[in-house]
């Protein structure tokens, strides 16, 4: 088992106090080759120019149905009421997301050492891969809330001490994601380029930050380049439908007024090579069930 990993040099400098800057990559987005798993040599290549892949109809209707059951026994367990890992939302008091899902529901333990998703996840980053977060979220139609903007490393990077961006997300969509429900935007390509971010990070900062997010996100005027420069693609789909996407990539998601709720299972792996150190810009790691610290490798 491993708790921390060895505090490499930082590629990656962010809450700065100066103006930040839009920093190239030097390291890969795909780290693995056609052999090493069930993606075709052509999609990596897409993968590595875009950061983000789709694939339709991961899971079956039938699974889709029991995860969603899944979803609604979590967000209404007496036994998670008032636990730490239970996210609402600010305004309403709904629950927004429940953070470590692989460890409280044996369905998503499952589902984390499927072949369908582990095996992807070990071909991206070409190596053993653990868990670095799992969360389920919510949502709601009319009252959903979005996620302003953001690079998910920067925020691994600087909160959690994650070195590099070696790093893959999986969003399984549990309810059809149309263009006008808050479907998760991306930027394609711009996981090449790390924007720094401006100001100190708060104490405790991820208590606000996973409600609402003010700390490690770009200004408008870097949103106004990165999305001149990439553009901006939609995830949208089937129930079952899953999005990979790289840790470093720009996205964000509007609120959701309309009747049709957007549900879905995301899963954060992280190469056991890229084990979290001290953070690199903040003064305390945030708690394991934001960011797992044993990078004990997957088995099925």
């Amino acid at each position: 088992m491993t708790l921390m990993g060895t505090r490499v040099e930082d590629s990656y400098p962010t809450r700065i106090t100066g103006t930040p800057e839009h920093l190239p990559r030097p390291h890969p987005t795909v780290w693995g080759t056609e052999a090493d798993g069930p993606i075709d040599a052509a999609t990596l290549a897409n993968h590595e120019t875009k950061g983000y892949t789709i694939v339709e109809d991961l899971l079956s209707p039938g699974e889709v149905q029991t995860y969603w059951q899944e979803l609604v026994r979590l967000s209404s367990s007496e036994e998670l009421s008032g636990d730490e890992r239970v996210i609402t939302e600010q305004k309403t008091g709904e629950v927004r997301s429940v953070f470590d899902v692989h460890e409280i529901s044996e369905l998503i333990a499952e589902l984390v050492r499927d072949p369908r998703v582990l095996d992807r996840a070990r071909q991206i980053l070409g190596s053993e891969v653990y868990i670095h977060q799992s969360r389920v979220n919510y949502m709601p139609g009319f009252k959903g809330t979005g996620f302003y903007w953001h690079s998910d490393f920067e925020t691994w990077h600087a909160e959690d001490g994650m070195p590099i961006p070696r790093a893959v997300s999986c969003s399984i969509a549990l309810t059809d994601n149309y263009p006008f429900n808050g479907g998760l935007m991306v930027m394609p390509g711009s996981q090449r380029t790390f924007v720094q971010c401006a100001g100190e990070t708060p104490d405790d900062n991820y208590k606000s930050s996973l409600k609402d997010q003010r700390v490690g996100v770009p200004a408008e005027d870097d949103i106004t380049k990165l999305a001149a420069e990439y553009g901006i693609d939609q995830f949208t789909g089937q129930a079952g439908s899953a999005l990979w996407f790289d840790s470093n990539i720009m996205h964000g998601s509007a609120n959701n007024i309309t009747p049709y709720p957007r549900s879905n299972i995301f899963l954060v792996f992280n190469s056991v090579e890229n084990a979290l150190t001290d953070p690199y810009a903040a003064a305390q790691p945030r708690p394991a069930f934001i960011a797992g610290r044993d990078s004990t490798p997957l088995s099925r």
